[in-house]
């Protein structure tokens, strides 16, 4: 290069532009051509933009690849990329921290090294989408790949045998290639042999190192600018517009699973990966109606468990974390995760669910101002937008922004357990104490007592004043007199009361005392049934703040734990200006000397309490202790859509008050970025089509409370506060048979104990129980007659019977237990003569 330079030729892969330039200047032919791995890189570059893709991590076998890859992307690439040399553990830990993730892989490497980058990234769990994954194979043996049966999905670039036969010179068909074919050296080849030709064909200038100038070429010569267009329009060659580079021509078969409207031959469609189209030259051609698989961004969403809105899948038994079978990621469920998944197939983007390390929404450091949790990470970049119960508040605006709401207005609300109800049949008998009933029993045996006796001394009585009293009267025994006081107490009344003035009196004193004490029991029973049914003894925090039996917390270091804590900031700041202002020299003392603080210190005493309960670490343990407590003394403040939801699946909660401190819920992305206007509008557009109400009414719904017990007070009193009445009525039925069967038994008895005295119609006047035949009653009715009234004849009548006798106008004796008709009844007119006389004993017999 000394003695004269004539044609330079670069195999150099780095930026040569001031090398042309000097060429140029001194008008020396200046031809440079790659020999590197940048044209496959090119190459890959295309198909990845043909799948819409805008960023890739490249991994290439070693570090000479490595670099010339970056000089490539550096000069002029259109993805956002970063390049490793080999890939080991190491950078398997970087590739995971790459945040946000890459949309893309690419691999460029021979078929020996891309089997070993693939099995360590198969082991370092970074093939968790292997349709992301992209493998150039830079030698003829692409089809040696071990992982092509286990990944279908990955997208293969091989090697066509038509590169062979092109860099060759060889366009008949078919054309062998050799064992060790290098595509770059028959490249390297075909340049040359380009050059040497173009050079015995001109006067090539020689610039010599004493002058610098070049001698004048002859006249109608092709020179090298020429040179190039020609060899752009020569199949073994790629020369960008763009760049003066000679890159080989190189034939990749794309080998990836066909698209949705990919036809091809039965056989083929058996396979999960087919060749649907090359990369020729730098252009992406597909093979008939094939379809490429277009890029779906990958992004990194931050999340934190809290119930509804985001919660890991756990056994319901051992509580462990489910996982993914293929992935062994947990499962997420919640309104937040369907949210997600719509808004994925909508935006047609892939995600990933981050939790922060500390599991909270974020805290800001007092004093380096840095955020944790999920702010803070939101910040930093580990996350590309947090969707979450998320508010959006004044605060986190300084370092985040917030897309358009999803959820409506939510707030803090109020949840206590249900009191239990003692569950006693009887219950309505503890409206009034023992002592009660105990004196108004008394109050009915004196009752009884006083009655008996002054109707038995009363002169005035009916039973002492038969000249008043004529007529048949309630004869007021002692059994009598406990009846009508038991009685009285009943609507139907105590019945027929007393002649005497002073019974009545009494009576008019007891029936007073009726009236009062039913009225008495029947109010009380009201009420005591209402205040039973009443859920909660509060309902509004600051009925809640005023009391002291009901203990009650928040999630520590939560939204709601923020909010009593800036309002009890407030408070105390808002008391540090009124005592300034009062107690300040220069103020007028009649004016601004107000004594009455006129500032309650309600969220001063309420987080006091709070924490004196001491805060719960989760939502979790928080309805966990409301629902342990049975006597309803425990309250638990949180937001309120979380405890509508728990309200919604358990019959023990419910809501006190109404919702304070209202705020929306939005989705947090970083300041500035571009997806918050993308994100806008399709939250707009979910809006529209009413998704977000199908959404709300699947987790915030009454069906897991169907078979809860009823406990409105609309559907009336319940038969445990009442059955009581129902079995002392079936227990007065049961005494009322059991007292019928005594009855029967005592009659019974009574009946075969009784002495009967026979009576023998129609018989012979001297002999009595001697049976006869029919008579004549017109000639022997008399005779029969005073036969029977002559009883007391020979050996007839029992002698234990006891005489008790009524003389007849004869001087015979008739027993009193015989009534003798006063007149003959005919008991049939065909029978002649014939009469019946009616003889019945006093004493009512069977």
């Amino acid at each position: 290069m000394y003695d004269g330079v004539s044609l330079l030729l670069d195999v150099t892969w780095i930026d040569t532009k001031h090398i042309a330039d000097t060429a140029s200047r001194y008008s020396i032919p200046y031809f440079h051509v790659d020999l590197s791995v940048q044209t496959y890189v090119k190459l890959m570059e295309n198909f990845l933009l043909a799948r819409a893709g805008n960023d890739a991590v490249y991994i290439l076998p070693g570090p000479l690849e490595a670099d010339a890859t970056v000089y490539l992307l550096i000069t002029g690439s259109y993805l956002r990329a970063i390049v490793f040399d080999g890939l080991d553990e190491t950078v398997v830990g970087k590739i995971k921290a790459i945040r946000p993730y890459p949309s893309f892989y690419a691999v460029i490497a021979g078929t020996q090294e891309m089997n070993a980058i693939v099995q360590e990234a198969i082991d370092g769990g970074l093939v968790r989408k292997p349709e992301k994954w992209n493998l150039l194979f830079t030698d003829l043996h692409g089809a040696n790949f071990a992982h092509g049966q286990a990944f279908p999905e990955m997208n293969r670039l091989l090697l066509d045998e038509s590169t062979c036969c092109i860099l060759q010179w060889r366009q008949t068909e078919p054309c062998a290639c050799p064992a060790k074919f290098d595509p770059m050296g028959a490249h390297l080849d075909n340049v040359v042999d380009v050059l040497l030709g173009w050079a015995s064909e001109v006067a090539l200038p020689l610039v010599r190192s004493t002058n610098c100038s070049a001698e004048e070429p002859s006249h109608g010569a092709l020179n090298a600018t020429e040179l190039m267009q020609q060899m752009g329009a020569m199949a073994q060659f790629w020369i960008t517009p763009e760049s003066r580079m000679i890159r080989p021509n190189l034939n990749l078969s794309i080998i990836s699973p066909p698209g949705e409207n990919f036809s091809i031959a039965t056989v083929e469609q058996q396979v999960p990966s087919v060749r649907i189209g090359s990369v020729l030259q730098g252009q992406v051609v597909l093979t008939g109606d094939a379809t490429i698989q277009a890029s779906r961004r990958f992004f990194r969403v931050g999340t934190t468990e809290s119930i509804p809105w985001a919660y890991r899948m756990r056994h319901p038994t051992s509580g462990e974390i489910l996982r993914d079978p293929v992935t062994d990621e947990p499962t997420w469920k919640g309104y937040c995760i369907d949210f997600l998944h719509q808004l994925s197939v909508v935006m047609n983007f892939d995600y990933d669910i981050v939790t922060p390390s500390n599991g909270t929404f974020g805290l800001r450091d007092a004093t380096s101002g840095r955020w944790d949790g999920l702010v803070g990470e939101l910040v930093v970049g580990d996350i590309d937008f947090a969707i979450a119960s998320l508010k959006m508040t004044a605060e986190r605006e300084e370092v985040i922004d917030f897309v358009a709401p999803y959820f409506e207005q939510t707030g803090i609300l109020i949840a206590m357990r249900k009191p239990v109800r003692e569950t006693s049949l009887f219950k309505f008998m503890t409206v009034l104490r023992l002592e009660v009933w105990l004196s108004i029993l008394l109050a009915i045996v004196a009752t009884a007592v006083m009655l008996w006796l002054l109707d038995k001394f009363s002169p005035y009585s009916a039973r002492n004043n038969k000249q008043a009293y004529p007529y048949e009267c309630r004869d007021f025994t002692l059994k009598e007199s406990f009846w009508f006081a038991l009685t009285s107490f009943t609507p139907q009344g105590g019945g027929e009361a007393p002649k005497a003035l002073s019974g009545r009196t009494l009576v008019a004193a007891y029936w007073l005392f009726v009236v009062l004490m039913l009225a008495t029991f029947t109010a009380n029973l009201a009420a005591f049934l209402t205040v039973e049914r009443m859920q909660t003894p509060v309902q509004s925090l600051e009925q809640l703040s005023r009391q002291s039996r009901i203990k009650y917390t928040v999630v520590q270091d939560s939204d709601t734990h923020d909010y009593f804590r800036n309002m009890k900031n407030a408070e105390d700041v808002l008391y540090q200006m009124w005592r300034n202002l009062t107690l300040s020299s220069g103020n007028d003392q009649a004016q601004y000397r107000v004594w009455d603080y006129p500032i309650k210190e309600q969220y001063i005493n309420i987080l006091a309490a709070i924490e004196s309960a001491e805060p719960v670490a989760s939502a979790a343990d928080g309805f966990r202790r409301v629902n342990e407590r049975l006597d309803a003394d425990f309250a638990f403040i949180h937001d309120s859509a979380e405890i509508k939801y728990e309200v919604s699946r358990n019959c023990n909660f419910t809501v006190v008050g109404e919702v304070f401190a209202e705020q929306p819920y939005g989705i947090a992305v970083q300041q500035g970025s571009y997806l918050q206007d993308e994100l806008s509008y399709f939250i707009l557009e979910l809006q529209k089509e009413r998704y977000f109400e199908s959404l709300t009414a699947k987790f915030w719904n009454k069906s897991a409370r169907g078979h809860c017990p009823n406990t409105d007070d609309s559907e009336g009193i319940t038969l445990e506060s009442l059955g009581g009445v129902f079995i002392a009525t079936l227990v007065g039925l049961a005494l009322a048979m059991i007292t019928l069967f005594g009855e029967v038994l005592y009659y019974r008895r009574k009946e075969r104990n009784r002495t009967f005295v026979k009576v023998m119609p129609f018989a012979n006047a001297d002999r009595v129980w001697e049976k006869k035949t029919p008579f004549d009653l017109k000639e022997k009715s008399i005779a029969v007659v005073r036969n029977i009234l002559e009883l007391d004849g020979p050996g007839n009548i029992n002698k234990s019977v006891k005489r008790n006798v009524i003389r007849t106008r004869q001087g015979h004796t008739i027993p009193k237990d015989i009534t003798i008709g006063k007149k003959f009844i005919s008991v049939a007119d065909n029978q002649p003569k014939l009469y019946d006389i009616a003889i019945l004993p006093r004493n009512p017999i069977h």
